[in-house]
């Protein structure tokens, strides 16, 4: 999500010093980072980027990353307080503490190396990147109760990604666009 942003391996390469605020690096990266979400979220979202730094303060809860330069799409993302936790967690490889619903908004789509490795930073030899296209990702407390749900991502709807792991999710495909 922020996977989903394939932070495991590439957030430490992502940026080698913190942009500067009002620096035109750093307004590239807040507007890459809002492109993510509906404009009533991303109008007061905080922004960060891919380290953790704050390039923006907030007032709603929500928080913004922008695109990751090592995958071949476009894939910022923007997460509600339940999916900061996660990403949080997927960053540092410990389970996530998902005490309720999350939402997280990927409206350019994303580029994703693997549906069943939440760690791999590559495509599996033979294997392509999955294009996700714009969607909506949820996490729920209870991964069980995603069981039913597909893994195929070319399914045509919502699909269970990285299943079977601490950081199963839902994939729903949206309307290209915001």
């Amino acid at each position: 999500m922020l996977r989903r942003l394939a932070f495991a391996g590439v957030a430490s390469a992502f940026l080698l010093s913190i942009p500067m605020e009002g620096s035109a690096q750093a307004s590239s990266l807040i507007e890459s980072a809002l492109a993510a979400a509906p404009p009533s979220i991303a109008q007061a979202a905080a922004v960060s980027d891919l380290q953790g730094n704050e390039l923006r303060s907030g007032t709603n809860g929500w928080t913004c990353y922008p695109d990751i330069p090592d995958t071949p799409g476009t894939d910022p993302m923007c997460v509600d307080a339940s999916w900061a936790g996660f990403v949080q967690a997927w960053q540092s490889q410990t389970d996530p503490a998902i005490d309720g619903l999350g939402i997280a908004y990927m409206l350019n789509g994303g580029s994703d190396a693997s549906n069943t490795d939440p760690f791999a930073t590559e495509p599996a030899e033979g294997q392509d990147w999955i294009d996700s296209g714009p969607h909506v990702m949820v996490i729920v407390p209870d991964a069980g109760l995603l069981s039913s749900l597909p893994t195929d991502p070319t399914n045509g709807g919502p699909y269970v990604m990285w299943r079977g792991t601490p950081y199963a999710h839902v994939m729903v495909p949206v309307a290209s666009g915001r």
